[in-house]
């Protein structure tokens, strides 16, 4: 059984897994990030790996890993060009983690990854043409076109959520106007949920739970009183759920994908996002009514996406 390790580097954490040729997951470690200290996140690494491997029975053995961030990694798959949550700034991350490791590494987008996971094991197996979207604090997004991970020619492409949705509007992160990212987000969605409540009284439900102070509401605050039936909650979702499927709608235009995936935090809410995304597309993709419409799909494979598709992108290095 060939068996490599994934890596999931974030700005919190550091998550590893061995993972089997189908996809499953045989061990799992996770410690905290020493985001600001490069040359100490690759010896954490280290550390996680070789831990793991000491684990497993006796005559496995792993072949490679795989790495993956939030980031620009270059069209090589070897250096992090830019990572916002983490110290590094042209870091060539292959290279470190080979001589840390002596094993064949391989780096890529964590958005990337996830999608690529997806495509082989999990809500898009059964398609060749898959777009993802993380909906977590930004927005990340992955592209599979014809079986393949769509890389660009920079090993850049992918970063959907900077698409214009609204030409002048809100600031996003990225120091652009009316990106997706700025509406389509869990950001977004607690920026417009923490308005409305100042102004609406059926925020009452969830206002109660912070002793009035829109301020303090929280994302994950509104998925659970979605999921509990509060209708200000869901009303909330639904206004997220419109402008991911306009952004699905836009890229839908140049993409045609056979599936769109939504993965992250938010998407934890299941169809009370999911169906307002639907219906949001089917409203606004070019073309509707005389035109195959894509599927919206929930992710399956949860936190671990970007584990496992990062291992596999090594098994196929």
């Amino acid at each position: 059984m060939t068996l490599t390790v994934g890596v999931d580097i974030g700005g919190t954490k550091i998550a590893a897994g061995v993972v089997a040729e189908g996809g499953e997951v045989l061990a799992r470690a996770r410690t905290r990030s020493p985001a600001t200290d490069p040359p100490e996140i690759v010896r954490t690494i280290g550390e996680l790996v070789r831990g793991l491997v000491a684990d497993l029975p006796p005559g496995s053995e792993v072949e490679a890993v795989g790495a993956s961030a939030a980031g620009f990694v270059d069209k090589q798959r070897a250096s992090l060009v830019f990572a916002p949550n983490l110290a590094w700034r042209d870091e060539p991350l292959k290279a470190h983690l080979e001589r840390e490791l002596q094993l064949p590494v391989v780096v890529e987008n964590d958005a990337n990854a996830a999608a690529w996971g997806e495509f082989r094991f999990g809500a898009g197996e059964d398609v060749d043409n898959l777009l993802m979207l993380t909906i977590g604090t930004g927005v990340g997004g992955g592209i599979v076109l014809d079986g393949e991970l769509v890389r660009g020619g920079f090993g850049m492409g992918g970063e959907v959520g900077h698409i214009t949705l609204v030409p002048d509007g809100v600031l996003c992160g990225c120091g652009n106007l009316g990106c997706l990212e700025s509406y389509g987000s869990g950001s977004a969605l607690v920026r417009h949920t923490r308005e409305q409540a100042r102004q609406d009284p059926g925020a009452r439900h969830l206002l109660d739970q912070v002793d009035g102070v829109a301020e303090q509401l929280t994302g994950p605050m509104v998925t659970t009183g979605a999921l509990a039936g509060d209708p200000f909650s869901i009303a909330m979702l639904a206004w997220l759920g419109d402008w991911i499927g306009r952004g699905v709608a836009s890229l839908t235009a140049v993409l045609d994908p056979a599936v769109v995936v939504i993965g992250g935090g938010v998407g934890e809410a299941g169809d009370l996002l999911l169906d307002p995304v639907r219906d949001s597309f089917a409203e606004h993709v070019t073309g509707a009514g005389h035109r195959p419409l894509l599927e919206v799909r929930g992710a399956r494979l949860g936190n671990a996406g970007g584990l496992v598709g990062v291992a596999d992108l090594a098994r196929r290095r």
